[in-house]
């Protein structure tokens, strides 16, 4: 099957040929035609065979298919989910380069930077929006984004979308839009719970699974070592400077422990930059360009951006700590061995990953080959859980301390005004300065006396004018 037997328009047709791409694959082949035809669908394929092109290329043509006049406003008809910034900017290029030949507008929203150039980009008109889910629902709540005329809507990594960090912003995002639209969910993962809720949002839809989920991608090399966790340092400087590996992805279940890893790695004379949660991203995004541009031979990164790095070439990807998830490893090693390149993933197992590293073999139903270091693995009892320290000071958002408020200064509880003995007893009041004095018994009120007015009679008012 060819692009051109999909009856794709010919401007299509031209930029996919510019991108590089000779036929489609599998997950394209099944997919386009399912949603140049309205269908909804639910796809599941491995990472690295082109889900973006599955459903960019066949929106641009539909919306095409019915272009906006000119001079008309211009409003958002296609809207993209997915779950970190990177991504949201790789589908946002994949746009750009797919529809370079087409009258059509797209923009993406994330956070992390000023609004004002996507909100100039949302005032100027946009076919298709490329979203984060929490920069989206800022601007919907300022009245920037209204959602009535979408036609086709995405959630890109379904599976990280689904999951209960952004699952009520999914639905909140959802109510908003028209009650007739085409529902599209991708992704490398889909457990069942995941798909449970998933098919809650779609409508009588195709499923589309052309691989095995949990069978990683066959062009990778995996491999893992056993090393205590106080070595795996060595062991990574050791086995970048081998000259088998060009360029390499390392990454680290947590956001400090990345930039610890860059830290040693400095120490061992290996320049590396970090990306995760914590950077800004306009640091992200310099680090990620410094690496794709090669002045980088190494990346550091957490999970969140095992769902949005598109680099050809990558070399190697290196599992310095194992995730907790196991559908996080299929992420992670796919991102190299891409469009049918090879590529090699190295994992590091200690002691206390030994359980990780079980539920892994389990998913993708193979064992992992072990290879032999210079720092075997000597340490065979697991570590003491940390117990729970105390909860770390408040910052503000320049990260700076911020002073704890003094202690409220305790209060004698107030007594009441008046308390009487036991029965018989003579009443008494508590005074302010705590001291009790005797109460005088209260005499009921006298009567009021009534005013001479009061006591009169009534006059009788006569109107003089009037006549009998």
């Amino acid at each position: 099957m060819t692009f051109a037997s999909m009856h794709l328009m010919p401007q299509l047709l031209q930029s996919v040929a510019k991108s590089g791409y000779a036929s489609p694959t599998p997950i394209q082949a099944a997919t386009i035609p399912l949603v140049l035809s309205g269908r909804d669908v639910l796809g599941c394929a491995q990472t690295g065979t082109g889900k973006t092109a599955a459903f960019a290329l066949p929106i641009l043509q539909n919306l095409s298919r019915r272009p906006v006049r000119p001079g008309a406003p211009r409003p958002i008809r296609a809207l993209i989910l997915t779950p970190t910034r990177e991504l949201a900017q790789q589908i946002q290029d994949n746009f750009v380069a797919y529809g370079r030949q087409l009258a059509l507008f797209s923009c993406v929203l994330f956070g992390g930077v000023n609004q004002n150039a996507q909100v100039e980009a949302l005032h100027r008109g946009a076919d298709i929006v490329v979203a984060c889910p929490g920069r989206l629902m800022d601007l919907m709540n300022q009245g920037y984004v209204r959602l009535d005329d979408v036609e086709t809507f995405v959630l890109d990594e379904a599976d990280r979308m689904l999951d209960m960090g952004f699952i009520h912003d999914v639905r909140r995002i959802a109510a908003k839009l028209p009650p007739k639209h085409q529902t599209l969910l991708f992704s490398a993962t889909m457990p069942p719970e995941v798909e449970t809720l998933a098919m809650q949002l779609l409508h009588n839809p195709e499923t589309v699974k052309v691989d095995p989920v949990s069978s990683p991608v066959e062009a990778i090399e995996q491999t893992l070592y056993y090393v205590d966790k106080a070595n795996k340092k060595h062991l990574l400087a050791q086995l970048l400077r081998e000259p088998e590996v060009e360029n390499a992805l390392v990454f680290s279940r947590t956001r400090h422990g990345a930039d610890r890893i860059v830290r040693d790695l400095a120490r061992a004379g290996i320049p590396a930059a970090a990306i995760h949660g914590d950077k800004s991203q306009n640091a992200r995004q310099a680090a990620l360009d410094s690496f794709k541009r090669g002045d980088n031979k190494v990346l550091v990164a957490t999970d969140i951006a095992a769902r949005g790095i598109d680099i050809a070439g990558l070399s190697h990807v290196f599992n310095y700590d194992l995730p907790n998830e196991p559908e996080a490893y299929v992420h992670r090693i796919g991102r190299t061995g891409r469009a049918g390149r090879a590529g090699k993933a190295v994992s590091f197992c200690c002691i206390d990953e030994i359980k990780q590293l079980g539920q892994i073999e389990k998913l993708i139903r193979r064992r992992l080959p072990v290879k032999e270091s210079p720092w075997p693995m000597e340490v065979t009892t697991p570590s003491e859980p940390k117990p729970r320290g105390p909860r770390p000071e408040k910052v503000d958002r320049q990260g700076n301390a911020v002073a704890a408020k003094p202690p409220r200064p305790q209060v004698a509880p107030r007594m009441p005004a008046k308390a009487k003995l036991p029965a018989g007893g003579q009443p008494i009041t508590i005074g302010k300065d705590g001291r009790m004095r005797p109460t005088a018994p209260q005499q009921p009120p006298a009567p009021r006396p009534q005013s001479r007015s009061a006591l009169a009679k009534p006059v009788q008012r006569v109107n003089r004018h009037r006549r009998g």
